[in-house]
């Protein structure tokens, strides 16, 4: 295991320096995304409000409190679950050169390809760490599409976000494949001792 701090956006020749279990603090900005803005942009042809190449996005819907006119300060910014928006990950790489994405309980075997076709990762955050996470926010700098509320896009500026460790890479490893693969090894030794 390796640790590397990068700052985003960033580029594939960064990300293909980072393998399966690596430790990654992150600096810079993350963008908030979530179904409903995906939904906008891949469903409905949308074009994104601000460029996504280099990005890292974050699975969440974020709790902030509004300050004025398209301004928020962050509350709790936790994450949601990744799996069932495994469908965008080869467009958000293909069409718009995301690098980097995080939020709850990894994504299945079906984003392994094309995140190693298009130099892209998968960061496993520590569960229930939303508390911490939210005080690594030291800005929320632009909300876009607000009537999408909450699930609107959000630009945070981050400082020491972390830790994150590369749950998948992009030269096909996968700690959720290799964990379930261990754990139905295990399964079948024990029930064939019964």
């Amino acid at each position: 295991m390796a640790e590397h701090r990068l700052t985003f956006p960033t580029s594939e020749e960064d990300i293909r320096k980072l393998h399966a279990g690596d430790l990654v603090t992150v600096d810079g900005h993350i963008l908030g995304i979530r179904d409903r803005t995906q939904i906008r942009i891949f469903d409905q042809g949308v074009e994104p409000p601000l460029e996504l190449n280099g990005a890292f996005l974050l699975h969440t819907a974020p709790n902030v409190r509004k300050l004025g006119p398209g301004k928020y300060e962050p509350m709790c910014v936790g994450t949601t679950t990744s799996a069932r928006m495994v469908r965008f990950t080869e467009p958000l790489g293909r069409d718009h050169g995301v690098r980097a994405i995080a939020g709850k309980g990894g994504l299945p075997d079906e984003a392994i390809e094309p995140m190693a076709k298009y130099g892209m990762v998968y960061f496993a955050l520590v569960g229930g760490a939303a508390a911490l996470e939210t005080t690594q926010i030291e800005e929320i700098e632009e909300v876009y599409w607000e009537e999408l509320m909450p699930e609107c896009l959000w630009k945070f500026r981050v400082k020491d976000f972390g830790p994150l460790w590369v749950g998948i890479d992009s030269h096909g490893n996968s700690m959720y494949r290799d964990v379930q693969s261990e754990a139905t090894k295990r399964l079948e030794e024990i029930v064939a001792g019964l």
